[in-house]
């Protein structure tokens, strides 16, 4: 009796658009997902809009967010205006409220704390971080920590750990 022939595997397209209305859903995949009153747990898209939403991690070509929160996002272009992120990856950032950390080529800060930003040009009105790591800086800007202060803090803290090894070696080395 012959093999049967092989069935060609079901292409799994995902839909063109995803709208998620007071609704709560673990994971959704589409070009255009859109988000409101609602959450989302894992959220991969071409484009992501949220509105009085969460989403935990987010990968994306441009993400919007208003007034919402997000958890990690990897994006092209990141936009939050009046809510919340914890950390994002991506070209271009548009920070409008809290987020906690921010890498990206371009970051454009509105009145918004954030704790840690790191990008080439940083710009904005009113930033206030506690560590800012930037290759230029436009706008007013308060923080704890900027990268002369960072550089400093780790050399410090380089040498003083060495000192503490090497006399933890001396003192308690066994003859």
């Amino acid at each position: 009796m012959p093999d049967p022939a092989p069935v060609p595997a079901e292409e799994t397209e995902s839909p063109q658009v995803v709208n998620v209305t007071q609704s709560d859903v673990n994971s959704v995949q589409a070009e255009l997902v859109r988000i409101s009153q609602g959450s989302a747990s894992n959220v991969q898209a071409e484009e992501v809009e949220l509105h009085l939403s969460l989403a935990g991690q987010v990968k994306a070509t441009q993400v919007t967010s208003y007034e919402s929160g997000l958890g990690a996002v990897q994006a092209d272009e990141v936009r939050v205006t009046s809510g919340g992120i914890g950390a994002a990856r991506a070209e271009t950032v548009h920070v409008q409220g809290l987020a906690g950390a921010v890498a990206a080529n371009t970051v454009q800060v509105e009145n918004s704390y954030v704790g840690a930003v790191a990008g080439r040009d940083v710009r904005g009105e009113r930033i206030e971080s506690l560590v800012l790591l930037a290759g230029r800086v436009e706008g007013e800007v308060h923080t704890v920590v900027d990268t002369r202060g960072a550089i400093l803090a780790g050399l410090m803290g380089g040498l003083f750990a060495g000192l503490i090894l090497l006399v933890g070696r001396i003192a308690f080395r066994r003859k």
